[in-house]
């Protein structure tokens, strides 16, 4: 949905007489029912008078079509400016700017498309403006059947109106390239570098012609994309399904099919325990869905299993479309109902009720993503929920589902094939938490090990050496430690202390902590580990859980400040002393269950605490 279009003459009109804000402001409350905030209707006001400059050429034709804040079906983003024609030889193009009002950015080491700058009050990671512009463009190009059928060429750059570019800007660093090349960045003072970039594919005018065909475009995979994702799926043994996985993938493909035949909406809840296979079976759904026409997201709340499932996907290639299919869960508070075909919820217990990153942003997760697709899946385990906000539940779907008047189908994964296939291993972990009583009281006859060692660096020592093999070993820790923000880019800052023994929590430089390859010398916590699998973990329990009285139990007063899972615990425990506690006491043990439940072959522990120390030698030795 385009929400102001014209041709030029028009738009040159509407600035002139002040106008061209307040009808982009009023064509939104007509169109999308959405009141405009102050700062939105002043960002037009700026961004657009320096696109008036731009566009001021005379070899710009006046009929060339204009759109402003074009809406890309089946999503919220938009596009905030287009501009439409034909190139000297009569083939149909589309220039997509970016506009930014950023007056300086700062790179982020080793991330070819993040940036950080300041936005929404506060100094931000986001992607880089010409990532966005790419991004944008490849979006449009992969499902808009119009630009596919008609050949229209789309010229994606972005335009910083106030920065003012210096030698060796981060905006130019040779990591971004990748994504400059195709979309370059425009500053300050370069208007005329601007025109003659449009002037390559806008010669002649449209009429709004082009604008019409790509507004009324059908959504379709385009054959590039669809053969893009057969190539990276085949042969990748990250995500071969066995035995129950491609029974529950072969019933979600036939149920999915079934929306697109009968229109009718439909809910599927997978429910499976760690390691059962829940993420293989969403990304092979994504690949092959979109391989049958259909338009497919996978959606997690953390950005790790996204970014290693993604990374894993490509292999060795950089730069793909296929980043565009893997998506927050905050990103459907503004989409249509049933615009998206299928939607892969994976992680679907981590959901939270609002989004944004104040927390403010529409209604319900679980809502927002049944709302949006035909046919909506959550794979789901309800004792990995490990923060306050965390309400996946299979009750809140099936709420959600009745209310959206969406069909529910219900499928169990059972078989796990992480932990070396050992139900009994996973079973010994809830038994030794005290998460519920088991009938594994022991370790014996499971192809697993279990190691106690006597100090974090035993732990060190080990997962540096397994992880020689593959790049497949991690150590994890409770979050008992701070993070502070400016050391964490700096591996040499422990930030975990135990003792003599020091190590740093997982770098924030854009690279994801499960397949860096110098993460090996860093901890990983739960919200960067959730979803993922390595061979063998190292998992340091902190001082929130101990032993004693015979018991384990937990102590939320011990987690670190900077960790938002408990974030509102202290009221609550105001309120009702004893739901706090019982709250804590789920998050603490579900996060320990998740982290020792992370590896395939192998976890070694150690405890801060001496009590659980002694606790947990005695359960590895039981006969």
């Amino acid at each position: 949905m385009i929400v102001y279009d014209g041709v030029k003459s028009d738009f040159m009109s509407s600035v002139e007489n002040d106008t061209i804000a307040m009808e982009i402001r009023n064509n939104i409350l007509q169109k999308m029912g959405r009141h405009t905030p102050e700062n939105e209707f002043n960002s037009w006001e700026n961004s657009l008078l320096h696109m008036y400059k731009v566009v001021n050429d005379s070899e710009i034709p006046t009929d060339a079509g204009i759109a402003i804040e074009y809406n890309i079906p089946q999503t919220s983003k938009r596009v905030d400016f287009i501009i439409s024609g034909y190139d000297s030889e009569d083939h149909p193009g589309v220039i997509i700017v970016e506009l930014k009002q950023w007056s300086e950015l700062k790179k982020v080491d080793s991330s070819e498309a993040l940036v950080e700058t300041f936005t929404g009050g506060a100094l931000r990671r986001v992607v880089h403006p010409s990532y966005q512009a790419w991004s944008y463009a490849q979006l449009i190009s992969d499902y808009n059947s119009s630009v596919q059928d008609s050949d229209i060429h789309l010229s994606p750059c972005a335009f910083l109106h106030n920065y003012i570019r210096k030698d060796n800007d981060p905006i130019d660093d040779e990591q971004y390239e990748l994504y400059t090349e195709d979309a370059p960045a425009f500053t300050m003072g370069q208007v005329l570098e601007l025109r003659e970039f449009i002037k390559k594919s806008i010669r002649k005018g449209d009429q709004k012609k082009i604008l019409y065909l790509v507004d009324h475009g059908k959504i379709r995979p385009s054959k590039s994309l669809q053969d893009c994702v057969t190539s990276m799926i085949q042969g990748n043994r990250e995500f071969v399904m066995i035995d129950e996985q491609r029974v529950v993938y072969e019933e979600i493909i036939k149920y999915s099919e079934q929306c697109l035949k009968d229109h009718k909406k439909r809910t599927i809840i997978c429910k499976g325990g760690p390691g059962t296979g829940k993420s293989v079976i969403a990304i092979q759904l994504l690949c092959e869905l979109t391989r049958r026409d259909q338009f497919v997201q996978y959606v997690s709340k953390n950005s790790a299993p996204r970014q290693v499932y993604c990374a894993k996907l490509k292999g060795n290639v950089k730069k793909s479309s296929v980043d565009n299919m893997f998506k927050g869960s905050g990103a459907y508070t503004d989409v249509g109902r049933n615009m998206i075909h299928t939607l892969l919820v994976d992680e679907a217990h981590r959901l939270n009720e609002k989004s944004g990153i104040f927390r403010n942003l529409g209604e319900n997760q679980i809502k927002e993503c049944i709302h949006a697709a035909g046919c909506s899946v959550f794979f789901i385990d309800e004792s990995q929920r490990v923060t306050m906000e965390d309400i996946g539940s299979v009750e809140e779907i099936m709420k959600w589902a009745a209310f959206e008047d969406s069909e529910v189908i219900e499928m169990e994964l059972v078989s796990q094939f992480r932990c070396n296939g050992s139900d009994g291993y996973l079973a010994w972990v809830d038994d030794l938490l005290e998460i519920r009583q088991t009938a594994n009281y022991n370790l014996e006859g499971m192809d697993y090990e279990v190691v106690l060692c006597d100090s974090p660096e035993e732990v060190r020592n080990i997962i540096i050496e397994k992880n020689r093999a593959a790049n497949r070993a991690r150590i994890l820790a409770g979050y008992c430690w701070n993070w502070p923000k400016d050391t964490r880019k700096d591996t040499n800052y422990h930030d975990i202390r135990i003792g003599d023994f020091g190590i740093s929590w997982n770098l924030d430089d854009g690279q994801a902590f499960a397949i860096s390859e110098s993460s090996v010398n860093e901890a990983g916590c739960i919200h960067t580990t959730q979803g993922l699998e390595f061979d063998y973990v190292g998992v340091i329990m902190g001082d929130d859980i101990r032993y004693e009285n015979n018991h384990v139990v937990t102590d939320y007063t011990k987690r670190a400040s900077t960790d938002q899972s408990i974030k509102g615990i202290k009221s609550l425990f105001k309120e009702n002393p004893e739901a706090a506690k019982k709250k804590a006491d789920e998050i603490i043990k579900n996060t320990y269950r998740t982290l020792m439940t992370r590896g395939m072959k192998g976890c070694y522990i150690y405890c801060t605490d001496p009590g659980m120390r002694e606790y947990i030698r005695r359960r590895i030795e039981l006969k």
